[in-house]
């Protein structure tokens, strides 16, 4: 089924609230701040008991927009996303070693890649260009820098901003080592044109001479490549137009010009990607109308004898009208000179596909044609049909140059992988990188958690180490969802509300196994699905609409099951309904516009303001209850730390324990205990992290560590109310994390 990948972060109000850096003159170099950290395990900080953090398994789930084999070592290679960091391929253990889950909260930005480098001449080497968005509202890249293979880093901060998550980001890489000396670097931007070191990355300065004109709505520098000794680089804000270039070169570093006789036109307007085939002597390019993923109706392929100066086409399919798309990834054999794999991208109608040649393009053979997909490992793949798909959002291909018959390419949820051209499955242990949006942790039954995602829907996993087996929830199928919840009285009923295929809400009797979409549902729900809350006992619906663009609506109640609803004007618009896990006829609902905590006592049929003078307009926030207690509220924010109230919202009392929550959890009581442990992500010194309390809030430790951070943290959070100690963290972009004393 399409997807429509997201475009800005989970909760683009809680981005624009991080601390951006002041941006500096395009161009102008800072200095690296020497700061290493590690990637690998790591005890938690001194103090603060044992943990132990592993990923929930779903597997893949998001945009891998760069794959590349190391070309000397057997069995090394890099993956590159465009939220969720990097990772390193280990064959003997046969999966993904995640690289950058030490970025914390206030690096967030830097969770997107935006390119990758490896050194042929020092394989330990890795370089990696970091920067999610490009937008006022988000910090300067960064370039990181390892000797050992991403085990530890030193990093540095740049003067411009890059954009992982932003169109075009499966083009590249942009990012190179010069194969004529090691301590050189060349960096391509979006806005501010190329960049390059001559301090292996310490340090980066404007590129003299590179013809580019920098845009600030532009795609800048698509992709940088070596053939020999002489650098391309492809040029994303060209007309198409034989006066507009859009792909240079430069053979000594200094003097770049256009490549001559290169391709025009709209098929050819932007260079995606390219491979040189040293054997051969030959450059293969490929383009498209537009950056892409989305977007793309026109492409092809050319190859450039890089000694002779002529262009060949050699487009395996042209697109046409009713199938459309452009082409992205592109990859030669080392082994076996005219052998090159392209793939297509945003080509909807006949689905996308690889193409391979063994006689430099004259003829080509599509390998979905013959493909065999087994998506057992990860059976969420087929998308609620009967059969998977070949893939959409194919921008990265890559073939192993120590093994012909081994090949790789990304998708918009995983990684495919093949020994023999023929069977295909996914190559994803260890990447996780989905947006978490909502998480439950039932009391009862056989999960211990269920998860609302972005562009995945919501899961029940039956198994935390495998992906759930029953795949995404279907009935309907959900792209993204928006609201989760469970009867806490009824455990068995579970309700889900987001972006469906055939409805936009749905209910579970057996705990969220299976499903039925609701007999109704409010106009408001096909464009503007918004969070749910269910009543203790299972009777009561409400269910509350917000637009993509953050405009709020009143909520509507059902007292059927769906069957019928009812607008409640007195509930604030906008805001997320909490019930009472006490009471079936309490809700709740906190007004940041106002500041204000309201409530019913009703049933949900209305709704009216007790606590006022709450933090207002705070973007990032979160109400809770305690379980098993009627009126025990939390109130978790952003710029105001935490608050109680034990009398129903009618009187709240800030917590002086931390100074920034952002989201808060309860679960079973310590040993001894009377009052279920809590969890917050907050911050009660400089960091923010994840904290449990065994004390009712009155005093934290933190339980993460400084290589377990995982950017931004602040959607969800849930514990287990069977198992002391053990939490679930939802991250936008890698997946979700679970963490248990050891």
């Amino acid at each position: 089924m399409p997807v429509t990948r997201r475009t800005v972060l989970a909760g683009t109000a809680a981005a624009a609230a991080l601390s951006v850096p002041a941006a500096l003159p395009a161009g102008e170099a800072r200095a690296a701040t020497g700061t290493t950290a590690a990637a690998g395990t790591a005890p938690a900080p001194e103090g603060a008991p044992g943990y132990r953090w592993r990923n929930v398994v779903i597997g893949g789930t998001g945009f891998v927009t760069g794959v590349l084999f190391h070309p000397t070592v057997r069995g090394l290679a890099y993956a590159r996303t465009d939220i969720g960091g990097a990772y390193r391929w280990d064959e003997g253990p046969a999966r993904w070693t995640p690289l950058t889950d030490h970025l914390g909260w206030d690096d967030w930005n830097l969770l997107g890649v935006e390119a990758l480098a490896v050194d042929p001449a020092h394989p330990d080497r890795l370089y990696l260009a970091l920067g999610t968005y490009a937008q006022s509202w988000a910090g300067d890249g960064a370039v990181l820098r390892s000797e050992d293979r991403g085990a530890t880093w030193t990093r540095a901060d740049l003067a411009v901003k890059l954009g992982a998550n932003e169109d075009g980001r499966g083009t590249g890489e942009r990012l190179l080592v010069d194969p004529r000396d090691s301590d050189t670097l060349w960096l391509g931007t979006r806005h501010d044109g190329l960049l390059r070191s001559t301090d292996r990355g310490a340090t980066w300065a404007a590129a003299d001479g590179f013809p580019g004109t920098p845009s600030a709505t532009g795609q800048g520098v698509t992709l940088l490549v070596a053939a020999g000794r002489t650098l391309y680089a492809g040029w994303g804000d060209s007309d198409g137009t034989p006066g507009s270039p859009n792909l240079f070169r430069t053979s000594d570093g200094r003097t770049w010009e256009a490549v001559p006789g290169q391709p025009t036109g709209p098929a050819a307007k932007v260079p995606v990607r390219a491979a040189h085939d040293r054997h051969a002597g030959e450059l293969y390019v490929t383009y498209a109308d537009a950056p892409g993923p989305n977007g793309q109706s026109a492409g092809s392929v050319h190859k450039l004898s890089v000694t002779g100066g002529g262009w060949t086409d050699v487009t395996p399919a042209a697109p046409a009208a009713g199938d459309t798309f452009g082409y992205g990834g592109v990859a030669v054999d080392a082994r076996r000179p005219g052998t090159v794999v392209v793939s297509t991208n945003n080509r909807w109608a006949a689905v996308d596909t690889l193409y391979r040649t063994t006689d430099g393009g004259r003829t080509w053979t599509s390998l979905k044609d013959t493909a065999v997909l087994d998506v057992s490992e990860t059976p969420y793949l087929k998308w609620g049909e009967e059969k998977p798909k070949f893939g959409w959002w194919i921008q990265t291909v890559a073939v192993d140059p120590h093994d012909s018959r081994h090949v790789l390419y990304g998708t918009g949820a995983t990684v495919y992988g093949t020994r023999d051209l023929c069977h295909w499955a996914p190559r994803i242990r260890g990447l996780e990188e989905s947006s978490v949006r909502q998480l439950i942790s039932p009391p009862t039954g056989p999960a211990h958690l269920i998860s609302g995602l972005g562009d995945i829907g919501v899961m029940y996993h039956e198994r935390l180490t495998a992906s759930p087996s029953r795949g995404m929830a279907t009935n309907p199928v959900f792209g993204t969802a928006t609201g989760l919840a469970q009867a806490a009285a009824r455990p068995s009923y579970v309700v889900r509300t987001g972006w469906g295929d055939h409805g936009n809400g749905a209910f579970s009797h057996d705990g969220g196994r299976t499903w039925e979409p609701f007999a109704a549902q409010p106009a408001l729900a096909a464009q503007a699905p918004g969070p749910i809350a269910v009543g203790a006992d299972g009777r009561v619906l409400l269910w509350s609409f917000v637009h993509w663009d953050g405009t709020g609506y009143p909520a509507h109640r059902s007292t059927d099951g769906g069957r019928t609803w009812t607008e409640v004007p007195t509930f604030p618009a906008g805001a997320t309904p909490l019930a009472d896990p006490a009471d079936p006829v309490r809700f709740y609902a906190y007004d940041t516009g106002s500041g204000t905590l309201y409530a019913s006592t009703d049933g949900g049929l209305t709704f009216t303001g007790r606590a006022g003078g709450l933090p207002a307009g705070d973007s990032q926030f979160q109400l809770a209850a305690a379980p098993g207690r009627s009126g025990d509220l939390w109130l978790s924010t952003k710029g105001n730390g935490l608050y109680r109230s034990t009398d129903g919202g009618a009187s709240f009392t800030r917590s002086t324990s931390c100074w920034a929550s952002y989201t808060v959890a309860f679960g079973r009581a310590a040993a001894g205990a009377s009052y279920p442990a809590v969890y917050q992500v907050g911050a009660t010194g400089d960091v923010t992290a994840v904290h449990r309390s065994d004390d009712g809030g009155a005093s934290w430790v933190r339980i993460d560590d400084d290589r377990h951070r995982w950017g931004w943290t602040g959607a969800a959070l849930a514990a287990d109310p069977r198992i002391h100690g053990r939490v679930y963290v939802a991250t936008n972009g890698r997946g979700i994390q679970y963490g248990e004393p050891v």
